[in-house]
């Protein structure tokens, strides 16, 4: 797929191999065989929105390896624009394993150690005119945790300046923090310099010190945020503005992997956004996208297309031969 011209959305953060078992309900111990996947929630979220026809672009790491090049590759394959991806000499890309347990348990085991090429991004490996130019800039907490991403991501969001739409994605995985108390501390330095905040309810809980959904909602508008979504699981999305409130119901469909859920969801929100549908509509779509994937075993390469949310909206299976 050819990804040509500008990008209207430009992700920031991680990428990587996601080694995923191809037999469900097998611990890894046991698991025989596996296929091989592009990887990484920043990822995942340019290629959804690649496939919803957005032109997208990452800011990323790899490694000078084979993995790294299966990733600069299936970028380009899946629509991304590879042209600011960062190949490090020194720290190989990282790999992502996963169990497979339905309906909701799916253990991850990063390995990222002692750290990954996303995590060795330096301001002046990043285009800051793209980044001022961009319709939507993506990024996410983890980008946060380490130097001298963090350093960066300061820069970019201060070159921003807060030019709508600029996303962060709460995305909290303890396992890169030194202490849940360091997350919120480098998140809250930043979330006067966005317009949109999403996450779960954990993640809202590390962002704003909020688990109830409207508080954190309303702690997040009042640190600075413009449109904060907060995922309740099987109740559905809220989503709040300083004039708006809408919560989005779940949509059933049969789990089979639940990774890269919430980045198809990020991935349809941008394109929603962009698209400057009405909040009800944008989070519905979301959550179609989001359910899509949570019912396919693998993640970037699940990302679905709009004709398979509308078939799903409308009642039916996307995943019916």
């Amino acid at each position: 797929m050819t990804n040509t011209g500008t990008p209207e959305v430009l992700t920031f953060g991680r990428a990587g191999v996601d080694i995923y078992p191809l037999q469900i309900g097998v611990g890894l111990e046991d698991v025989e065989t596996f296929g091989k996947f592009l990887g990484g929630t920043t990822a995942n979220v340019a290629v959804a929105a690649a496939r919803l026809g957005r032109r997208t672009s990452i800011i990323t790491g790899v490694g000078d390896d084979p993995f790294g090049r299966f990733v600069r590759r299936a970028l380009l394959e899946l629509g991304v624009d590879d042209g600011q991806v960062v190949t490090n000499t020194e720290y190989p890309t990282p790999v992502t394993f996963c169990e497979i347990f339905p309906p909701d348990d799916f253990p991850l085991w990063f390995y990222r150690k002692p750290t990954a090429p996303d995590l060795q991004i330096r301001p002046q490996d990043v285009d800051l005119d793209l980044v001022r130019a961009v319709d939507l800039l993506w990024v996410s907490t983890t980008g946060l945790s380490e130097e001298p991403s963090r350093e960066t991501h300061l820069e970019v969001l201060t070159a921003r300046a807060k030019k709508q739409f600029t996303v962060l994605d709460l995305d909290y995985r303890p396992m890169f923090w030194e202490t849940p108390a360091h997350a919120t501390e480098q998140v809250q330095k930043i979330l006067s310099q966005v317009t949109v905040a999403v996450g779960n309810r954990e993640e809202c809980e590390v962002a704003v010190g909020e688990t109830d959904p409207e508080k954190a909602a309303d702690a997040l508008l009042d640190a600075g945020v413009e449109l904060a979504i907060v995922k309740q699981g099987p109740k559905g999305v809220l989503a709040k503005t300083r004039t708006e409130r809408v919560v989005s119901p779940p949509i059933l469909i049969q789990p089979v992997n639940g990774l890269g859920a919430g980045d198809s969801f990020g991935g349809s929100l941008a394109h929603g956004l962009l698209a400057g549908w009405p909040l009800e509509k944008v989070l519905a779509r979301a959550n179609a996208a989001g359910a899509i994937v949570a019912s396919r075993l693998e993640c970037s390469t699940a990302m679905p297309t709009s004709a398979e949310i509308d078939i799903l909206l409308d009642g039916g299976d996307p995943n019916a031969d």
